[in-house]
């Protein structure tokens, strides 16, 4: 049975571009890259080169991109960073709708005597900047907000709210784990003071990220040891995983536009046909400012966790959520933020598309999905 994969949001295969890429820091360039012999310098070169390339996606300068291990320990880094920076302030802004490597961190701060404010969204998942301003007070440390989410794909105010954050002297931090690579990013005009985003989210490996730091942020280490990265990130760098991340995001900037198109096309053929074709199905995806790629919606008189598996038989593979939350049985804290009843923020599913994703996939969705739908509602009837 041929699959469809439709969980990108989660993960992204590697494309075979990358791993040609990084097949030579597998084997023939092993270096260590702070070593001060001739292949060590050729790794470091290597890793240099992938700097400036990512750092040529969101138009910054290469020495403010720093190499971690991906999006959880780079948010982790920048929101516990500014804490250890607030010079007594205590208060910090984000929102209902974070990713929990965001939300986690921030509970743990909340131990630590911090005070958090979780902004509400609107029924499409939006931040309100309004809110957000009047949320700042002169306590305020931070504001990290996401630049869009990995569930309904929804795209934050990002200008607005970096604008205010700089209007009132905050520190600024935006997850853009799942943005990056699929939206144009610009740090300088959305005034970004920090910005974390992952490897494996846009066809490049697992394992490795990064975070940016703006110049003249002097960010507090999260993890000591040795030089590494400018003395600010110690540990032998991840040399393959780097250079592939740096080839991904080459690529991802060359393909953004036609893609970005491509994508979007898929996403509403997708949801529109699911709209029409069950009684009942409602659209989580915001049908403007969304990420190209990801279509959530919801069967109320369904679970989402049934239509995974039952999709899932029929060689599809989605998700009901995020994946850092399988396993749980609560609503998506998303959904239910948006004002999604319990039924209907139970019964979503979400796909998500990429660059090997075609047309006849989302047809095949849209001929499986209505009778998947048809048989659970039958068996709620029972």
């Amino acid at each position: 049975m041929e699959r469809i994969y439709a969980d990108n949001a989660a993960t992204t295969r590697i494309s075979d571009e990358v791993l040609a890429a990084m097949m030579p820091f597998l084997k023939e360039n092993f270096a260590n890259p702070s070593s001060y012999h001739s292949a060590g310098r050729e790794v470091r070169v290597a890793i240099e080169n992938a700097r400036k390339k990512i750092a040529s996606v969101i138009d910054c300068d290469a020495a403010e991109i720093y190499f971690t291990s991906g999006g959880t320990e780079s948010d982790n880094w920048a929101i516990r960073g500014a804490a250890r920076l607030s010079n007594g302030k205590k208060h910090i802004i984000s929102s209902k709708i974070e990713h929990n490597a965001v939300l986690n961190t921030l509970k743990s701060l909340e131990k630590d005597g911090f005070e958090i404010t979780y902004l509400d969204v609107d029924r499409n998942g939006f931040v309100s900047p309004e809110s957000l301003e009047k949320a700042i007070r002169p306590d305020t440390a931070l504001i990290t907000v996401m630049f869009a989410n990995n569930e309904t794909g929804a795209v934050q105010p990002t200008d607005e709210i970096g604008k205010i954050a700089k209007k009132h002297g905050v520190l600024f931090h935006s997850d853009v784990v799942q943005a990056f690579g699929h939206l144009p990013i610009n740090v300088k005009k959305t005034n970004i003071d920090m910005l974390s985003f992952s490897g494996h989210k846009f066809n490049g490996p697992k394992g490795v990220g990064g975070l940016y730091i703006k110049r003249g942020v002097m960010l507090p280490n999260l993890i000591y040891g040795g030089k590494q990265e400018n003395g600010r990130r110690a540990g032998t760098e991840n040399a393959a995983a780097i250079v592939g991340m740096g080839a991904a995001a080459e690529i991802a900037a060359k393909e953004m536009k036609t893609e970005s198109a491509r994508l979007e096309t898929l996403r509403e053929k997708l949801i529109c046909g699911l709209l029409s074709g069950i009684d009942g199905c409602v659209r989580n995806t915001p049908e403007k400012n969304s990420l190209p790629g990801i279509a959530n919606v919801s069967l109320p008189f369904a679970e989402g966790e049934a239509l995974v598996l039952m999709l899932d038989l029929k060689g599809i593979t989605a998700s009901s959520g995020s994946a850092c939350m399988s396993g749980t049985k609560d609503p998506s804290h998303v959904l239910t933020a948006m004002g999604l009843d319990e039924k209907t923020a139970h019964g979503a599913v979400r796909f998500s598309f990429d660059r090997y994703t075609t047309e006849k996939d989302a047809d095949t969705i849209l001929s499986v999905f209505p009778d998947i739908a048809k048989k659970l509602r039958d068996l709620s009837r029972i």
